[in-house]
């Protein structure tokens, strides 16, 4: 389980081709790292991974066609700057709101523009998520706990604060980029329980 509130900001080393699928390797940059542990769970743009191996500054992570095929990973290049967050522990604040790094589908960056001192993002979402967004509501980008301001079938519209900017991979992010989306958990225990009330 995350936060959906960024530690550090990381860079891809390398993608490397596993028998189908493949295995990624990260520089750690300013993710608290001092403690690492061997298959602790670590959210790479909002993707949940397991750590397979690390030294002092890196670690490496197995990504399996299921999530290559569900989320921007495999088509990262190479020095990409990358949202990281490591899971959440049981004494710790719950900033954000629950995550749970189980990414629903890829969006795209379609506007950004100032608004004060915060930026204004808007992101196409694919069309069967729309029904999960909703206004004043939560949504995971790329790892990062976000309110929604606007929704409509297609697009949704968020404000970033100069912190987030400043301090996630969305300072590398432009118009046009592809990001990962998750939307909030609960609409989706919603859904199944009615789902089972009118079945």
């Amino acid at each position: 389980m995350f936060t959906g509130l960024i530690q550090g900001v990381g860079r891809l080393r390398a993608l490397e081709p596993r028998e189908g699928d493949i295995r990624i390797h990260i520089d750690a940059g300013s993710l608290p790292f001092d403690t690492i542990e061997l298959g602790e769970s670590i959210a790479v743009n909002g993707v949940c991974l397991t750590v397979t191996g690390f030294d002092d500054a890196s670690f490496s992570a197995d990504v399996s066609t299921e999530t290559l095929s569900l989320t921007t990973l495999g088509a990262l290049a190479e020095g990409a700057a990358l949202n990281l967050e490591r899971a959440l522990q049981p004494t710790e604040r719950m900033g954000g709101h629950m995550v749970s790094g189980h990414v629903d589908g890829v969006g795209h960056v379609l506007d950004v523009h100032e608004d004060a001192r915060a930026q204004r993002w808007r992101f196409r979402m694919p069309a069967e998520l729309a029904k999960y967004v909703a206004k004043k509501g939560s949504i995971c980008v790329d790892g990062v706990s976000l309110t929604v301001n606007a929704v409509d079938d297609t697009t949704f519209e968020v404000a970033l604060v100069p912190h987030t900017v400043s301090h996630t991979a969305f300072a590398n992010t432009g118009v046009g980029d592809a990001v990962n989306l998750e939307i909030d958990v609960v609409a989706r225990y919603v859904e199944r329980l009615l789902e089972q009330r009118d079945a």
